[in-house]
């Protein structure tokens, strides 16, 4: 088996042969985008995914690299709609796309993003084809769910913790689960062990958006590579505003809701009110808590999955990596 380093160079490679492609395919202003959004780079955790969960089945993962690169295009098609409705203007520490080039141009790369997945999909020789195209169909159907819930929550004030978590359950974590269930199908494993991926995936998938949750509040700017407090000054109901809400007093509440239901603000000013509503409330403290529980139930089921212990090292060392992370 590879180790994570190596899957990670054997992706990029991949990447980067992908990018020098497309910023030579006509009509450029649909390819360079989708190029560009590519080159930006990030952790390509879901890719790495695929590789190192066939690798658990098979010796040979180049039947997967297709797969890997279909999920690396799907998110990144997503982060394009993303940032649109978001009006999130950095990625990465650089432009968003439509910041970039415009609303237009990135969506309608997105959608060619998005076509371009399903053209890797077929490229795979698996006999479970039918059934790794139909898993990628519902996760990407289910991360439009999670997205339409979290814009239907920005009118809401009565959003749950459990339906929040439900939210990003489909926004972020199904996508992780699907890495390593599809990864797992390109290798024809057998199909507990591939949900006991899944579930392993899902709430290590969860466990990862509540600690981005927290690192737009507490993060190094320039590490996490957007600017800090973008969930709070666009009234984004997270984890940690929900939590605030349902623990603070009333006089507490009141600044929160006034901040909230505020339509001209200094942007700095509503930040540092609202984290040091945090500080008081001990968020937190609190949200780590919680971001640990779920990565100790990822833990469980990967150590109760039946596969020989070495098979696991990686999945253990992905998890970590996930998990120790400041950006």
């Amino acid at each position: 088996m590879h180790t994570i380093e190596e899957l990670l160079s054997l992706v990029s490679v991949e990447i980067e042969t992908e990018i020098e492609q497309l910023y030579h395919t006509e009509p450029k202003n649909l390819y360079e985008p989708v190029g560009y959004a590519l080159s930006m780079g990030g952790k390509r955790l879901r890719p790495v995914m695929v590789l190192l969960a066939s690798e658990i089945f098979s010796s040979d993962s180049g039947n997967a690299m297709p797969v890997a690169k279909a999920i690396e295009l799907f998110h990144n098609f997503t982060l394009l709609h993303d940032d649109i409705m978001d009006g999130a203007e950095m990625r990465r520490n650089n432009l968003s796309v439509y910041k970039k080039y415009s609303e237009n141009v990135a969506i309608l790369s997105g959608d060619a993003m998005s076509i371009m997945a399903y053209n890797y999909l077929l490229k795979c020789q698996s006999d479970n084809l039918p059934a790794i195209i139909r898993l990628f169909s519902q996760t990407a159907l289910e991360v439009c769910e999670g997205q339409q819930f979290d814009m239907d929550f920005e009118s809401r004030l009565d959003v749950s913790i459990d339906e929040y978590l439900h939210m990003i359950k489909l926004k972020t974590a199904v996508l992780l689960a699907c890495s390593l269930k599809i990864g797992a199908l390109t290798a024809n494993a057998p199909l507990k062990i591939a949900d006991e991926l899944y579930n392993f995936g899902l709430n290590l998938g969860i466990a990862f958006q509540l600690q981005d949750d927290l690192l737009d509040v507490f993060a190094d700017q320039q590490k996490f590579g957007k600017k800090i407090g973008g969930d709070i000054a666009s009234n984004k109901k997270t984890y940690l505003l929900l939590k605030a809400l349902e623990l603070s007093s009333e006089t507490l509440k009141s600044q929160l809701l006034k901040w909230i239901e505020k339509t001209e603000f200094d942007v700095s000013e509503k930040v540092n009110s609202i984290t040091a509503i945090y500080n008081e409330l001990g968020i937190k403290e609190i949200t780590e808590s919680n971001i640990e529980a779920y990565y100790q139930l990822a833990l469980k089921i990967l150590n109760d999955m039946d596969l020989p212990d070495e098979k696991k090292t990686g999945l253990f060392q992905l998890a970590a990596i996930i998990m120790n992370r400041d950006h």
